[in-house]
């Protein structure tokens, strides 16, 4: 039987791997498929490095993308590049000759994903990304096909590797913010540029994927509710370890009566759950399923053999689907196209949550009477409260209370009232809690 004959376009770290694992694994892929795939053309500014790669293949190298999807022996594409603009125009041009095409680039799925699978939908091709979401970790088919039996209630993920290995360090070693950043540059876990990671941004645009495949309604990037881990404190992680809780970034998205929630933001998990456990660069997923119930997914986020694993997977996938007709192939999306809904995502202010507050005050008569008052009239009730001594000066304490769960609007109108009371020292500190049981 013909090979399959794939086209590759950009060799950074994925891509290079994606090469490596392929030709390492051929002849067991061979056996799984009944067919060879053969990467037979390879798009990149840096030719050189590419022929080094290929070490002799017959392999064609190229410095234009658009050379290798409009090449009529190339069946599948393979985009690696990155960015919203060349590899946008890269994958819709391979829609339109016809090819089936897998990527990595969750900016451009969250962004323009709706808009790129109603193209291969017309076209009668494959647009495949596991390798979008969480790396090395099988979320996307578990969502698309291997949970498809249940009514899915609830995501939560640590779905940011960089985020979560600068927690854990701080957590671990009692650094603070920026000098853990400063060596997660070093290791190379942050690019030099860490924005997308720490402000939640990279997080929010796979859990707007997880959000649209688990409740089948179009993808929502622009509605995502998005708070990274900057404003965190050592102080606040020491304190939320103390009462039995860690401080992760999530991705949150979940059914509600009202809507759907889609958030990224930091959250105290309880210590005894599996997933707050979670350290260093890896990453974790909970998927909570009406019939089957919380299902938890691990592995590493990234990384070149990680991230290539999800690539060739779907590169698998795809080839056995090559010669079946559209309707017998599962949806982009998990459901069919014409029967996504157009539930309303709920507004953050209407999201009902439990909160860690920290309040800096002056160490006077009264002050936690006018706290707890406060909290009281606008219907928010205290589960948990501690006193610290301020480390720095006699005069000040620090209130660190926990509350039950009260939506978010409630929460916004009682910190502003505290905040205004002339024995506050310093700006509230306010983290969301997670409790994620079943």
């Amino acid at each position: 039987m013909k090979p399959i004959y794939v086209g590759l376009l950009g060799i950074g770290t994925v891509g290079g791997g994606t090469y490596t694992v392929l030709k390492r694994n051929q002849q067991e892929i061979v056996r799984r498929t009944g067919r060879n795939i053969e990467i037979r053309m390879i798009a990149d500014l840096d030719q050189e490095k590419a022929r080094h790669l290929v070490a002799g293949d017959p392999v064609t190298i190229t410095s234009d993308a658009h050379e290798v999807v409009r090449h009529p022996d190339i069946d599948i594409v393979i985009e690696l590049i990155g960015g919203q603009t060349i590899a946008k125009a890269a994958i819709l041009e391979a829609i339109q000759h016809g090819k089936h095409v897998i990527t990595a680039n969750k900016a451009l799925l969250a962004a323009h994903g709706n808009e790129i699978f109603a193209a291969a939908q017309q076209h009668n091709v494959i647009v495949a990304y596991e390798a979008a979401v969480a790396g090395g970790i099988p979320i996307i088919k578990a969502l698309r096909e291997g949970l498809t039996a249940n009514r899915i209630e609830w995501i939560a993920g640590i779905i940011n590797g960089t985020s979560n290995f600068i927690l854990s360090e701080m957590r671990a070693k009692g650094l603070d913010f920026h000098t853990v950043l400063a060596h997660a540059q070093q290791l190379g876990y942050a690019e030099a540029d860490p924005t997308y990671d720490i402000e939640g941004i990279d997080a929010a645009h796979k859990i707007t994927l997880m959000a649209a495949l688990a409740f089948g309604v179009p993808i929502r990037f622009d509605q995502t509710y998005i708070e990274g881990i900057t404003q965190l404190a050592n102080d606040d992680i020491r304190y939320a370890e103390e009462l039995g809780y860690r401080i992760k970034l999530l991705g949150i998205t979940k059914r509600v009566s009202n809507g759907i929630e889609l958030r990224v933001h930091p959250a105290l998990i309880p210590v005894k759950r599996l997933i707050a456990n979670v350290e260093g660069v890896m990453n974790a997923v909970i998927v909570k399923g009406d019939a089957v119930g919380p299902t938890l997914y691990y592995g590493a986020g990234a990384g070149a053999e990680p991230t290539a694993s999800a690539v060739i997977a779907d590169l698998i996938d795809v080839t056995r689907l090559f010669t079946a007709s559209s309707e017998h192939r599962v949806p982009a999306l998990a459901f069919l196209p014409a029967q996504l809904s157009d539930t309303p995502i709920v507004p953050m202010e209407a999201v009902e949550t439990a909160y860690y507050l920290r309040l800096q005050v002056m160490d006077k008569p009264g002050v936690l009477a006018d706290v707890t008052r406060i909290l009281a009239d606008c219907g928010i009730s205290i589960n948990a409260m501690v006193q610290k001594e301020h480390a720095d000066e006699e005069n000040k304490v620090n209130i660190i209370m926990l509350t039950h769960k009260t939506v978010e609007g409630n929460i916004n109108m009682a910190t502003e009232k505290i905040q205004n009371l002339p024995v506050m020292a310093d700006k509230i500190i306010r983290i969301r809690l997670e409790e994620l049981n079943s």
